[in-house]
């Protein structure tokens, strides 16, 4: 078993998980950085990188660690989606910045390694950039905009009871998803149905939403009240995915047999939707 450094405490939490799942696969195919490097195309110190969550792996490198551990890559091409909209989010107020002269390239080869290597000259006038940064921080913003697309399934407003409900009133354009908002203290009724695709308590139709801590909006709201269903208290349900929210996930998981990770996704919401 690998001794694993301690990720770094500003590295967002989903982040963290993506990373740690990687670790455990990793460990658990008993393989080292030099024999993961020579089994994909990325270097030992891009590796390195990766496990300790100073840099994201592209989605290539998930799927190859997938492969070569002989593992099944959908649930972590599902984390990975959710972490790489949080690093594009945390990187963006820095893509204005010139990039640091000392900070050093990416010395390891793979798609991953920068155009700029050790010793080559840098442009007069000015610090050295890295456009392998810059194409990471383009795929990330395509892959938000995905994220936005998918969220546009069913138009909600909120009604004097606090429930989603269509928004059909004359005059507003069919389609127009408000962004989910939330006041302290604000909590929504649950009112369950069943229906072809299951159980549903009407605010989200999602079979595939990765909800991990700090999450917030419907697909949470929807969640928690499935929760309640099943007899698993998330505390208020609030849309927002708190310490109460994923105990509750945690023990419906471990009666259904899952990994017990506190993570809603795809096998979550299926038995959720039972």
């Amino acid at each position: 078993m690998s001794r694993w450094k301690g990720l770094p405490e500003s590295l967002d939490q989903r982040v963290r998980q993506l990373v740690v799942q990687l670790r455990r696969l990793k460990d658990h195919s008993g393989l080292s950085l030099v024999s993961l490097a020579a089994r994909t195309s990325y270097s030992k110190s891009s590796w390195e990188r990766y496990l300790n969550g100073k840099k994201l792996p592209p989605r290539d490198a998930v799927a190859a660690l997938a492969r070569v551990c002989d593992a099944d890559p959908t649930r972590l091409l599902a984390l990975h989606e959710v972490a790489a909209q949080a690093w594009g989010a945390a990187a963006a107020p820095e893509a204005g910045r010139a990039a640091d002269p000392a900070d050093p390239p990416d010395p390891g080869g793979g798609p991953d390694a920068t155009v700029a290597k050790e010793g080559a000259p840098r442009p007069a006038g000015g610090p050295r950039v890295r456009t392998g940064s810059l194409v990471v921080l383009a795929a990330l913003g395509v892959v938000v905009v995905a994220a936005v697309a998918l969220l546009i399934v069913r138009p909600w407003q909120q009604d004097a009871a606090g429930r989603g409900t269509a928004d059909t009133a004359a005059g507003r354009t069919a389609g127009a998803v408000p962004a989910f908002t939330h006041r302290v203290g604000e909590t929504f009724e649950c009112r369950l149905t069943r229906g072809p695709g299951g159980l549903s308590a009407g605010r989200s139709r999602t079979t595939t939403a990765i909800l991990g801590s700090g999450a917030t909006g419907w697909d949470v709201v929807e969640a928690q009240c499935l929760l309640h269903h099943h007899g698993y208290d998330p505390g208020p349900v609030d849309g927002i995915v708190g310490e109460n929210t994923q105990r509750a996930v945690k023990r419906l998981q471990a009666g259904a047999g899952l990994p017990t990770d506190g993570i809603v996704g795809p096998d979550t919401w299926q038995v959720l939707r039972r």
